[in-house]
């Protein structure tokens, strides 16, 4: 079969910008960039995809290569082909986001590549345009948490409602009202509450919850506008 012989060719990579919850903060997942240009300074999870392979295959074996991480849900963002993003070739990249429970994956967390979790609000300067990638990324999450559930993605089985308003807060860089979150949060009909309770933080202690999955998969539209305009909620 005959080439597309009078074109250009190009490179291209996919980005994986893991987020997880370790109960009280929002962080992201790093590593230390292993190549030249830029060796040593941090990066998200990236690398090439090779002649065979789907976009969607790459982001796995690359996700799973660097840091460890195997069946991860991966969702695919966006694009980034701006000529000049790498200085050495003309790199295209497929950006992919994924949102985990850090206890739950932390014993498959590779240190081959100085894999490092980082609090959000306090993520280091990244090589290239990755800083950006993370903020589109960011803005997907907080738009479909807006109207999805999808951040209990982020919980262990067994939660407290100060945990989730945690992580609610740190996904949107802003205060919520406690009254008004509980209130919005049992009309959703989503959560179980235990016997249980976390006393870690006070001799009182908090309920733990759970996720009432049957209800979560066949009313996945049940947070919708649980987040009124996110876009005006954020500081960042």
């Amino acid at each position: 079969m005959k080439q597309y012989s009078d074109q250009n060719r190009f490179l291209i990579a996919v980005d994986c910008i893991v987020f997880g919850f370790d109960g009280e903060h929002l962080k992201i997942l790093l590593i230390k960039r292993g190549f030249e240009p830029e060796k040593g300074k941090w990066s998200l999870m990236g690398g090439f995809v090779t002649p065979k392979e789907s976009l969607d295959d790459a982001a796995n074996r690359i996700l799973t290569q660097l840091t460890g991480l195997k069946d991860v849900y991966l969702e695919q963002i966006q694009a980034y082909g701006n000529p000049m993003r790498d200085p050495i070739e003309r790199t295209l990249s497929v950006t992919y986001f994924a949102l985990i429970d850090i206890h739950k994956y932390e014993a498959q967390i590779s240190d081959q590549y100085h894999a490092e979790w980082f609090p959000l609000k306090e993520t280091p300067q990244l090589i290239f345009d990755h800083e950006e990638m993370v903020e589109t990324a960011k803005k997907k999450i907080r738009y479909k948490a807006a109207l999805h559930p999808v951040l209990f993605e982020l919980l262990p089985k067994k939660f407290t409602i100060p945990q989730l308003q945690n992580l609610y807060e740190d996904v949107y860089s802003t205060q919520i009202d406690n009254r008004n979150f509980v209130r919005k949060l049992t009309a959703t009909k989503l959560l179980i509450k235990l016997a249980e309770k976390d006393k870690s933080a006070s001799k009182k202690g908090a309920f733990y919850f759970k996720l009432d999955k049957k209800k979560y998969k066949e009313n996945f539209q049940a947070f919708l506008n649980f987040i009124p305009n996110p876009d005006k909620l954020t500081s960042v």
